[in-house]
């Protein structure tokens, strides 16, 4: 019996030494970087004035592969295990195009089929194995999304996708980017549906009626694919022009909205407008976050203003309380600010929407009175604070709040983790006669015309002469919410800009951040997302970080986590750089694994 018992236990021991190691907030410690890929796409502005491109791909794996793509059109199959390029295929995008955002979330992996959209409005069809086009697919394995359009384009690069599209069952469904602030009536904002197979259209979705005097109200960020319940969700943007709405009256529904819809039709099943009468680009741009709820299956949803806002995912019924609140009305002739704005109960606003002199902060008694001198000229009245002339204070800033990063869920604690950023914004509204001279004088700042309205728009961050942020920090945090309660769990400061900006504060400051959080089933969270440099793991039930690494460059992306044909869990990144000279450009993934102890 003891020789039975014995060769037993060896071999527990000897099955236990060949199970691959998960990462565990026991030896995340241990990790470090197992490969690297470069893209060697170019960093640089296709014209002088332009965006820079952006490495933002979230891998998509497969089969033992990873696959992710570029804003200059690359899409690229990669061995998980090694990095080596497995094939490389160059979709060519325009080059003679003002891309109003330059970049390539990813790709979706269906079956055998690969689906990228582009900056350039084409939505794509390749075959997994080898990267070729889908010759049944649309012309030659691809679809003009400008074609079919209710209002078309002006310019190249006015509209374009930058997320993945989404897929469900024998449909791909694309929303679309739609630039920011240059005229009254921007191309339209459309979602549609594609036969997965030939490309050809099946459903349509407008987010505004037809005889609005206003385009956009798209949906930029990722479409949320609900496949058990036979829905999908888009998280839509604001009507143009973001900053006056005068021409537009009413609250503009659908925009600023999470909108559910049958997925086989286009139908409405239900939506819920987050902003009522945009007037500071605060979009849904946080993808719609599946969870179960405790009576059933549950939708959160996040807003810039830094509200997020949970439903029974079916119905559209609030889990928790919203309430219409009161909110400054504008100052603007010829604008009509909505005189509410819904407001949940829990969970309460993540991020400050009001800002009061004992809030401004500098690193020197220069710079100190320098930003007080600057609040004090500026109209603020805390949340929803519309734009004005004289200049208004909006918080959170047009970054958000919540952001296109989006959350995550944790099974175990029942908990949405969501970064977020504490950035307040100058917003002014300039006579359209001196967007000119405006823009002749300040060429360092926002200004954009606003075409067809009374007035341009000029916009900047709260920053002391010294390009420090006039509030005190911290300026991006990652913050737990439980989910059955609304309570917040734990907040903790993300990111650190003390060896970037030389500043001497004995404390983390959190950093601007954009960029989405993971969660593993072993109590973890990892995000990269930061200004500064670094990926980092926190504790799930704490928050505490556990590990960061230094990168290249910063991560503007969200990370995946998968396991390998062999077993082994890794953790992938895309270091692309943040659109700030704090940040250099980069077009490198990471990927990061266990060392042997």
């Amino acid at each position: 019996m003891r020789i039975v018992a014995l060769g037993a236990a060896l071999s527990l021991a000897l099955a236990a030494q060949a199970q691959p190691e998960r990462i565990n907030p026991d030896n995340v410690g241990r990790l470090g970087v197992v490969w690297t890929y470069d893209t060697h796409e170019s960093t640089e502005p296709l014209r002088p004035g332009t965006d820079r491109p952006a490495f933002e791909a979230t891998p998509a794996y497969s089969n033992g592969r990873l696959y992710l793509s570029t804003p200059g059109g690359l899409v690229i199959a990669l061995d998980a295990e090694t990095g080596t390029e497995i094939w490389r295929v160059d979709v060519k995008i325009r080059r003679d195009a003002n891309y109003s955002d330059f970049a390539s979330r990813g790709v979706t992996v269906a079956d055998d089929l690969i689906y990228a959209a582009t900056v350039d409005a084409r939505l794509v069809c390749l075959n997994r194995r080898d990267g070729s086009f889908c010759a049944a697919f649309g012309t030659g394995g691809q679809v003009d999304l400008t074609r079919g359009l209710r209002r078309k384009p002006d310019y190249t690069g006015e509209y374009g996708v930058t997320s993945p599209p989404a897929v469900y069952r024998d449909l791909v469904i694309v929303g679309s980017n739609v630039a920011d602030n240059s005229r009254v009536r921007m191309a339209s904002g459309e979602v549609r549906a594609f036969d997965r197979r030939s490309g050809a259209l099946r459903w349509t979705f407008h987010p505004l009626p037809e005889a609005a005097n206003a385009g956009a109200a798209n949906t930029w960020s990722r479409i949320t694919v609900d496949e058990a319940n036979g829905l999908v969700f888009l998280p839509t943007g604001s009507p143009s022009p973001d900053y006056f709405g005068g021409l537009r009256p009413g609250d503009n529904r659908q925009a600023n909205s999470i909108v559910a819809l049958r997925a086989a039709t286009g139908e409405v099943a239900w939506s819920f407008q987050t902003v009522h009468h945009d007037l500071w680009d605060y979009d849904v741009a946080s993808p719609p976050l599946l969870f179960p709820g405790m009576d059933g299956a549950a939708v959160a949803v996040g807003s810039k203003t830094g509200h997020l806002f949970l439903f029974d995912r079916l119905r559209g019924r609030s889990l928790f309380p919203v309430r219409e609140r009161p909110v400054p009305a504008s100052d603007v002739k010829g604008e009509s600010a909505s005189a509410t704005q819904p407001f949940s109960d829990h969970p309460a606003t993540l991020v400050p929407q009001r800002i009061t002199e004992a809030d401004i902060w500098a690193a020197t008694p220069q710079d100190h009175e320098a930003c007080l001198t600057t609040f004090r000229a500026l109209r603020h009245e805390g949340a929803f604070t519309p734009p004005s002339i004289r200049g208004s204070l909006v918080a959170p800033g047009n970054i958000g709040g919540l952001h296109w990063g989006g959350m995550a869920w944790d099974a175990t604690t029942r908990r949405i983790i969501a970064p977020v950023n504490r950035l307040p914004a100058i917003v002014r509204l300039l006579p359209v006669t001196d967007f000119d001279r405006e823009r002749r004088a300040k060429p360092d700042e926002e200004i954009t015309e606003q075409r067809g309205s009374p007035f341009s728009m000029s916009r900047r961050f709260f920053l002391s002469p010294s390009g420090i942020p006039c509030v005190a920090p911290p300026w991006g945090e990652l913050v737990a919410i439980d989910a059955d309660t609304g309570q917040t769990a734990w907040r903790t400061t993300l990111g650190d800009l003390r060896e970037i900006l030389k500043l001497t504060s004995t404390t983390p400051t959190g950093a601007p951040n954009l960029g989405g959080p993971i969660t593993t089933a072993t109590g973890l969270v990892f995000i990269g997302a930061t200004i500064d440099p670094h990926f980092r793991a926190f504790e799930t039930k704490t928050g505490r970080q556990l590990w960061e690494a230094r990168l290249p460059t910063s991560a503007r992306a969200t990370p995946l986590q998968f396991t390998t044909e062999s077993g082994r869990e890794m953790i992938a990144i895309a270091v692309g750089g943040h659109d700030t000279p704090l940040s250099k450009p980069g077009t490198t993934l990471v990927v990061f694994g266990l060392r042997s102890p």
